[in-house]
């Protein structure tokens, strides 16, 4: 019973969410942005190209641990100066 009353309460709230008002976006759009042209589109092969040499290697996690310590004993330098 509690399946079936489940059930139909889920059917009508999904019923119900056709009979909203949606606004009508398409008024919002300037006549300049319909009159613009398409962005060009770029190749994908020298932003992937650029993007090889960023590779983690063996020595990225030591970097990035250093990295992190640097950075928290600077938020405490800078903590200790706010208190003082």
């Amino acid at each position: 019973m509690r399946a079936t009353t489940a059930l139909f309460i889920a059917l009508s709230l999904t019923g119900l969410t056709g009979c909203a008002d949606f606004p009508d976006l398409d008024d919002r759009i300037e006549p300049a942005a319909r009159q613009a042209d398409f962005p060009a589109l770029l190749p994908l092969e020298p932003i992937l190209a650029a993007n090889a040499q960023s590779a983690i290697t063996e020595d990225t996690d030591a970097a990035l641990q250093a990295r992190a310590g640097a950075l928290r004993a600077r938020a405490a330098r800078l903590r200790q100066l706010a208190v003082d």
